[in-house]
């Protein structure tokens, strides 16, 4: 994930954390279910303290940009992406299934990508 802290900034570290994942997850760099780094880690490379990164988390889930679930990590929401959730859900359903039918996911991308040009 591409995010740098300029510790001269009126703005605080927090906040640029925070502005930086919205901005990443607006623009198609970070996709709705997107798994976003545990605090700690991206506070280490950071250089912040774990708290600055819990905060920045906490605010964006807080604006629903991403959902924590628990020991499973925080992931980017459809909101932030600008996907619909419906999409994301047929997604997810179409996943499940082609799973379930043991269609390899190359195979499922095909599919998928020869359904929408028709």
């Amino acid at each position: 994930m591409n995010i740098s802290i300029d510790p001269g900034s009126a703005i605080p570290p927090y906040e640029q954390v925070r502005l930086r994942i919205a901005e990443l997850a607006a623009d198609g760099h970070l996709p709705a279910g997107h798994k976003l780094p545990p605090v700690r880690a991206l506070a280490a490379e950071l250089g912040l303290a774990a708290n600055t990164v819990a905060r920045a988390y906490r605010e964006l889930e807080s604006a629903g940009l991403v959902q924590t679930r628990g020991r499973l990590g925080t992931v980017v929401t459809a909101r932030a992406a600008g996907t619909s959730a419906q999409a994301v859900q047929a997604a997810t359903a179409y996943a499940d299934k082609v799973k379930a039918l043991g269609v390899p996911p190359e195979t499922a991308l095909a599919l998928v990508r020869a359904a929408l040009q028709r």
